[in-house]
């Protein structure tokens, strides 16, 4: 039975969620991401930029942040992890081309890297790229929900998760303490795994130097 696999990055790894056409559902975690990925699966969503840039902003970033906000994250570009600091990284960007990178991306440029280094053209044939949130969006209607950092977020996302056959995901949220996965990094891999699943809508598509498409499913 086919599974479709999502992927969230958190402080000490990554979570991964699935779920399978009958509806079975688990979710797993590991330091490096290789691991999970090899879990057999049809199709797989993780919430990380893939197709990078030396410079400049991906235009599938822009139109995702024009959706839904300031939860995405502007400046992914290839590089990024070989500078010493984010202010020398900001000094250079600044000077390239006049756009700099955030603390939240400077902040996983690590995992950034990680997915980079194991991403191929022939891999991305099923393994793609997907935001939670603009899934989120896609989900509700095409609205916002309230922010996920809130209870009310949090629990409509949970309810919007549940009508899609994550209905074992509030047990979850309480078997992850002491593994260091965030409320938010366990639902997010939830929607990855939906929209690996459903998704037929993306943004973008423009290929950076080393083949790869530069788009978001959701």
């Amino acid at each position: 039975m086919p599974s479709y696999l999502g992927l969230d990055g958190f402080r000490f790894g990554w979570v991964a969620a699935w779920i399978d056409d009958r509806g079975d559902h688990g979710f797993d975690y590991s330091p490096g991401l290789t691991r999970l990925l090899v879990m057999p699966h049809a199709r797989a969503m993780i919430d990380m930029p893939i197709g990078l840039e030396a410079s400049g902003y991906r235009r599938c970033d822009e139109e995702a942040r024009k959706l839904v906000g300031p939860a995405v994250f502007l400046g992914a570009r290839r590089g990024l992890w070989l500078f010493s600091d984010m202010a020398t990284a900001n000094e250079d960007y600044w000077q390239r081309d006049d756009k700099g990178v955030s603390a939240q991306l400077w902040n996983i440029r690590d995992k950034l890297r990680e997915v980079d280094e194991f991403m191929t053209p022939e891999r991305q044939a099923t393994i793609g790229e997907a935001h939670p949130e603009l899934i989120f969006w896609n989900l509700a209607g095409r609205v916002r929900l309230a922010k996920k950092t809130s209870a009310q977020g949090r629990e409509q996302r949970i309810a919007v998760l549940a009508q899609r056959g994550f209905t074992r995901l509030p047990k979850w949220l309480t078997w992850r303490h002491r593994t260091g996965i965030g409320r938010d990094d366990l639902i997010d891999a939830c929607a990855c795994a939906v929209a690996a699943r459903d998704s037929k809508e993306r943004i973008g598509g423009e290929e950076d130097p080393r083949g790869l498409r530069m788009e978001i499913n959701y």
